[in-house]
């Protein structure tokens, strides 16, 4: 209710203020303009998402230092630090990255952001940038009318583009005529009286426009046209990155927990950086002067001194906050607790006294781990072929099991996730970061713990490629034509295989020839990618099956190697080198 009231007296102020000064329309239309720009921008990047930008986030978050550059060069090349938290988000959410992977993509995010300062200033505010914006526009809009996914997102990229542009140049524009009338430099405050309130007015720009980078567009523009003091800039810089980690927790108040963790590390990241750089202002600026004189900055080019400004002081707080992440991890954890229902299933081994020694604290980790994927990763992946476990455990043929096994168990792999993996996965890495923080390992413990968190996270990788490959088994494995259901029935043997070789491997004596089987088994898998195609390709050109099917079981031919790759992996990790760090810690 009290949004809805402030929004309709903004509205109203907003009207007055365009009623009785018409000048003032040419900035706000360019405002409007950036900020569908930057909408447009954020729904093109949006289509990219599932492909490269998803594997580039999701494989550069096991070191920090990956994390941050990778949220740098993304958030910076796609002019958009939210599309990479909603991003971070569902990769938390899922369990596919980890909370402190997830902190390094966000602060890395607040250094990419600061290219759009360094765009406009040495770019933007140049240059007519409404030549260029113009034919953006006409061929983005072009783009966006065709059925294609990608062209449509590339006309979205374009067009966004292009509006952005546009709405620098209004902006321009607009301050050029309003300067004539107005001086605002009259009301310019010196000192650091003058920073705390540009700071303060910094903040609220940022809440009403909902972005920081439209914020410092708007003040950078402003700069230009010498409408305010390059001080007082500073400060509303400030204010800029300060101001949207409201937005950020705002949108976080609706979110589920990994929304609400990451909200709270933008607002303590955003936060400590603004009140360092309030603090050190002046000496920031000296040295903003000393770097731009080395770098060939003008001395009287305020607008590139300002971009450096922000990234210096964004960088600043990066540094400062690395060495606190494990800290902050811990501390967002205990702030933000997931809630769990009586239908989600718990941990057996995981308590707090095993947190006292390195020995126990592994052990039961490892014990988790390994009872996680003899049953319930077990239990997913044999379900999702239409398969009973007794079945694969059996002594029975496999070509006769998936010969019987047609009936369709219809199986919910977001609920089996959510009710038997997420909370038990969470807590497997909530403990082991609580050791890292805690205890003292050795390197081989430290090997052993990394082995586990990294068994874990394929194992979630095993549950998205049963989940994707699920669906199309259900359709084509019952299907009326003969060659679609060999083709997916091949599919079930293949992991029904190695999901028994792995079964043997834990459980019989004879664990190094059941090892060299699945060893022989990934390398098969690795080579089937691209064999297997021929075979569907063969059916292609005989016309046996359909486009949509060949489509299906391409795709599907990489994702059953693929599981059956990760299935491997994780019994390499859980089960080739049984209790070695227990019995290194004793010798």
């Amino acid at each position: 209710m009290i949004k809805k009231i402030l929004f309709i007296i903004f509205l109203a102020i907003l009207a007055i203020i365009l009623f009785f000064n018409p000048n003032f329309k040419t900035i706000t239309a360019g405002v409007a303009v950036l900020l569908f720009g930057m909408g447009m921008l954020e729904e093109g990047f949006k289509v990219f998402t599932k492909g490269p930008l998803q594997s580039i986030l999701k494989k550069s978050t096991d070191k920090l230092y990956k994390s941050i550059t990778a949220g740098a060069v993304v958030t910076a090349l796609i002019q958009s630090s939210s599309l990479v938290s909603v991003i971070t988000i569902s990769f938390i959410s899922a369990g596919l990255l980890s909370l402190s992977g997830g902190l390094g993509l966000i602060f890395g995010a607040n250094i990419g952001s600061t290219a759009t300062a360094w765009l406009v200033a040495g770019f933007g505010l140049k240059i007519d940038i409404s030549a260029l914006a113009m034919p953006m526009i006409i061929f983005g809009l072009i783009f966006t009318l065709q059925k294609n996914d990608n062209l449509r997102g590339t006309g979205n990229v374009l067009a966004g583009l292009g509006f952005f542009f546009l709405g620098i140049y209004f902006m321009k524009e607009g301050f050029d005529v309003f300067s004539t009338q107005i001086n605002l430099t009259a009301y310019a405050v010196s000192g650091f009286k003058g920073v705390i309130l540009y700071t303060g007015i910094g903040i609220i720009i940022t809440v009403v426009l909902q972005s920081s980078a439209a914020s410092l567009v708007l003040v950078l523009t402003a700069l230009a046209a010498g409408q305010i003091e390059y001080e007082n800039a500073l400060a509303l810089a400030i204010g800029a990155n300060v101001g949207t980690t409201i937005t950020a927790v705002l949108g976080a108040i609706k979110s589920n927990v990994a929304g609400k963790r990451l909200a709270g590390a933008h607002l303590f990241f955003n936060v400590i950086t603004g009140v360092v750089a309030l603090i050190l202002i002046y000496p920031l600026a000296k040295l903003v002067n000393y770097i731009s004189a080395f770098i060939h900055i003008a001395e009287t080019d305020y607008t590139l001194k300002l971009a450096l400004f922000h990234t210096i002081f964004n960088i600043i707080g990066v540094v400062i906050m690395v060495p606190f992440i494990k800290k902050l991890e811990l501390l967002l954890l205990k702030l933000f607790k997931e809630k769990v229902s009586d239908d989600i299933i718990k941990p057996i081994y995981l308590n707090e006294a095993i947190l006292k020694f390195p020995s126990t604290l592994i052990s039961s980790l490892l014990k988790e781990s390994k009872d996680l994927y003899k049953n319930t990763i077990f239990e997913i992946v044999a379900h999702s072929l239409n398969i009973h476990r007794n079945a694969i455990t059996s002594d029975e043929k496999i070509k006769k099991i998936v010969k019987n096994s047609n009936e369709q168990m219809n199986v919910d792999i977001d609920q089996l996730y959510y009710n038997k993996v997420k909370y038990i996965y969470g807590q497997i890495i909530n403990f082991a970061t609580k050791g890292q923080e805690n205890l003292k390992f050795t390197n081989a413990q430290n090997k052993q713990l990394s082995q586990i968190k990294v068994a874990n996270r394929i194992m979630v990788k095993i549950i998205k490629d049963t989940k994707d490959l699920t669906k199309n088994i259900a359709i084509f494995s019952n299907s009326d034509n003969e060659h679609i259901q060999k083709e997916y029935n091949k599919f079930r043997k293949k992991v029904v295989k190695v999901l028994r070789v792995i079964y043997l491997f834990r459980t019989n004596e004879e664990k190094e020839e059941h090892y060299q089987q699945l060893l022989k088994l990934k390398k098969s898998a690795k080579i089937a990618v691209n064999t297997d195609n021929k075979s569907i390709n063969k059916l292609i050109r005989k016309n046996l099956i359909t486009i949509d099917m060949a489509s299906s079981l391409v795709n599907d031919n990489v994702n059953v190697n693929e599981l059956v790759r990760n299935l491997i992996q994780v019994a390499e990790l859980l089960y080739s080198e049984k209790d070695a760090i227990l019995e290194n810690e004793n010798n």
